[in-house]
């Protein structure tokens, strides 16, 4: 048993140089499949990073904004708002934007307005468009276009009175919603500026 030992321990063979380049080919194989695996985890990551990037930027271009004061029409009679103006502007750079009006409750518009107040809620207002200063005739809110939204509220039940409360959003069908949330005053005027 001992002579075994010896001779065991006296065994000069080795590893060849075959043996020894198939192991290192078989590390560089998996080095590079992980390298492979790496590299498509980051080149997809930053895929989909840039089209969030896109994306938000596309929502943003598409926003409305406010031009002046929101005002009010009321009919000193009944003590109720009839109408409400706002004049809307589109984000510098911004996408055009759809405002085919809501004459009559019909189904040609994109951007739609709605209404709520602590009595009701009203999905689709009907609602026109006039257009102050630059225009091109059509009926897209392009940039340095200003376009004036008349929302009607006459045939709301209850209509708006004094002292109330109510929120108007706008919703266009690319971009943010423009939400306007305005008090009326204590006496109700033929024309009232809501700030």
């Amino acid at each position: 048993m001992f002579k075994r030992l010896i001779k065991s321990l006296r065994d000069e063979r080795g590893i060849t140089g075959l043996e020894t380049a198939i192991i290192l080919i078989a590390f560089v194989v998996v080095a590079s499949v992980f390298a492979y695996t790496v590299l498509s985890a980051g080149i997809f990551s930053s895929q989909k990073g840039q089209e969030a990037i896109f994306s938000g930027l596309s929502e943003a271009r598409a926003t409305l904004e406010t031009k002046g004061s929101v005002y009010a029409f009321g009919n000193t009679t009944t003590d109720k708002v009839t109408a409400v103006t706002v004049t809307l502007t589109n984000t510098m750079g911004g996408q055009a934007i759809d405002l085919t009006p809501n004459t009559n409750g019909n189904s040609t518009h994109a951007t739609v307005i709605s209404y709520t107040d602590n009595n009701q809620h009203v999905a689709d207002l009907p609602w026109t468009v006039s257009w102050i200063g630059k225009n091109n005739g059509d009926n897209s809110l392009d940039q340095d276009e200003q376009a004036v939204i008349r929302v009607d509220l006459s045939r709301l039940n209850p209509g708006p009175s004094t002292y109330d409360t109510f929120t108007i959003e706008i919703k266009p069908i690319v971009g943010p919603s423009l939400i306007l949330n305005r008090t009326l005053p204590a006496k109700i005027d033929t024309v009232m500026d809501l700030h």
